[in-house]
């Protein structure tokens, strides 16, 4: 077998670029198209895909702030302006955001655990698309993702989830190497 050198490099440095230091431009109508057709390349058992996507771009995101701004403030009362003008900047200043949603179910033969991690494996497979493309991606949650109001107004469904929010861009700034996980500390083998 031989070793692709560029990728294995590129999987051994990959990093995330914080959304705080994304920036445009972002990608195309094209270029995002290509990376969801790349996202969607994972482990499907059953060929299922338990997943879809919720593109927020362009004044959309400065809509989804303003949203998200009032629930926090009927969530949070007592938060004051400072603390409530970050949820409002959630999706700012990333040119673009992509919810990923697991629309994971049961099914007589594949597990619903299953399907989420599908869901998650393209999460992590639009972020190397980014990269692919030049972008920076970063991969993110928060509590919007497990607050169903919130969830459902950025466009989940009854019965979904979102699994990620992967913010796209141009990165405004090169990081540095930080510590990783000891693979040897975390592995064992089993001998019986």
């Amino acid at each position: 077998m031989t070793v692709n050198t560029t990728l294995r490099d590129y999987l051994s440095s990959r990093r995330t670029v914080t959304a705080p230091f994304l920036a445009e431009p972002g990608p195309s109508p094209e270029q995002l198209t290509e990376m969801l057709t790349i996202a969607c390349r994972v482990p499907d058992h059953g060929k299922l895909a338990p997943w879809r996507f919720v593109v927020y771009d362009g004044e959309a995101r400065q809509q989804v702030g303003d949203r998200l701004l009032e629930i926090a403030k009927t969530k949070w009362p007592e938060r004051d302006d400072e603390q409530l003008e970050i949820e409002r900047k959630q999706f700012l200043p990333a040119p673009l955001t992509v919810g990923v949603i697991s629309t994971a179910a049961p099914h007589f033969k594949i597990p619903e655990f299953e399907q989420l991690l599908a869901a998650g494996n393209v999460a992590f497979n639009l972020c190397h698309a980014a990269n692919a493309f030049g972008f920076g991606a970063h991969w993110v949650t928060r509590w919007f993702a497990y607050d169903a109001q919130a969830a459902a107004m950025l466009g989940a469904a009854e019965g979904e989830r979102f699994v990620a929010f992967v913010h796209i861009g141009t990165p405004q700034t090169r990081l540095e190497e930080r510590d990783r996980p000891d693979p040897a500390a975390l592995t064992t083998y089993w001998r019986g």
